[in-house]
């Protein structure tokens, strides 16, 4: 494969910063094979293991593994990575609470792309690949991303060659002659946003204008029947994006409205431009006075989507109807 080149001994190489690695599959039994290995490596080290997988495998993993599966910690990535912004959230205080045992390293098993991805999720999924580069260099932990080759497109697959430096295919290591390096991948993200059929709602923020903002927010949403906690979420999101926008970007500023797929989407954008590639994926330190706007977006909705371009940022953000 001329995007692969292998190394005597790689499988057996553990360099003491971050390593982030591909595994392609094919089929339940390879992926249960290969990744129980990877877990119980990770367990005869004394490593703290994370597996953030959905919820099927969880169980297939856990039949494998009987005994050990109690030394690990699971979670579901369909929930949790429902909305891929969350996911080096959840990696950060992982590698926080438990990095500084024995060996100092942390491994986990992250599978953020399966068949069933949205294409607007696909691709929010696959930046969440490549930065979780930019987040863990130099970190003493080691992360397995799975892929099945049997269900998922030829291009996700060389999408996951840029974004990891190592890869693993037909039970060979080697490392990927593709891989974007860390300048490359903290640029500005600027892929377009498809535009929306219809808008529904528009209208241009100010300052004294965001009480207005978040009653057509909410109206809107009951409109469509979302339940009380999430219309009391989307406000929430909505309301610090905006205020964000109006303190830290450029005017002009504006609010759009409207639904797609079953989705209420609202989009806040500007005039300045947002040049942290990492804003809004980590949860803000105590006492910090800055961040927790697009972080607490990532928490409370189904998807976010950031774009930064030369004349202005766009971020969107979708609650589900249903």
């Amino acid at each position: 494969m001329g995007v692969v080149s292998f190394a005597p001994g790689f499988a057996e190489t553990f360099p003491d910063s971050f390593r982030h690695e591909a595994l392609f599959y094919s089929g339940t039994g390879e992926f249960v094979e290969r990744t129980s290995a990877f877990i119980r490596d990770g367990i005869d080290s004394g490593e703290p293991v994370l597996a953030l997988v959905v919820g099927p495998k969880i169980d297939l993993l856990r039949r494998e593994l009987s005994s050990d599966a109690d030394r690990v910690f699971w979670a579901d990535m369909a929930e949790v990575g429902r909305n891929p912004g969350r996911i080096i959230s959840v990696w950060r205080d992982f590698v926080a609470v438990h990095a500084g045992g024995r060996g100092g390293h942390v491994r986990g098993i992250g599978e953020p792309i399966w068949a069933g991805r949205t294409a607007d999720e696909l691709v929010e999924s696959q930046r969440y690949e490549s930065l979780i580069n930019l987040a863990f260099a130099g970190a003493p932990a080691r992360m397995l991303c799975p892929y099945d080759l049997a269900s998922l497109d030829a291009s996700v697959i060389d999408e996951a060659y840029r974004s990891h430096p190592f890869v693993t295919a037909g039970g060979v290591d080697g490392y990927s002659q593709i891989y974007r390096d860390l300048g490359e991948i903290e640029r500005p993200f600027d892929d377009p946003l498809a535009e929306p059929v219809e808008t529904l709602e528009e209208m241009t923020l100010t300052i004294d204008g965001l009480a207005t903002m978040r009653r057509l927010v909410s109206s809107r949403a009951a409109e469509f029947g979302l339940k009380l906690r999430r219309i009391a979420d989307i406000i929430l999101a909505v309301n610090e994006i905006a205020t964000n926008s109006l303190r830290h970007g450029r005017e002009p500023a504006s609010l759009r409205l409207w639904t797609s797929n079953g989705d209420l989407i609202c989009e806040v954008s500007d005039a300045g431009c947002i040049e942290e590639p990492l804003a809004g994926r980590h949860r803000p330190a105590p006492g910090q006075d800055a961040g927790y706007g697009l972080w607490l977006a990532n928490q409370l909705c189904d998807l976010v989507q950031m774009r930064s371009f030369p004349n202005g940022t766009v971020v969107r953000v979708r609650i589900a109807l249903r």
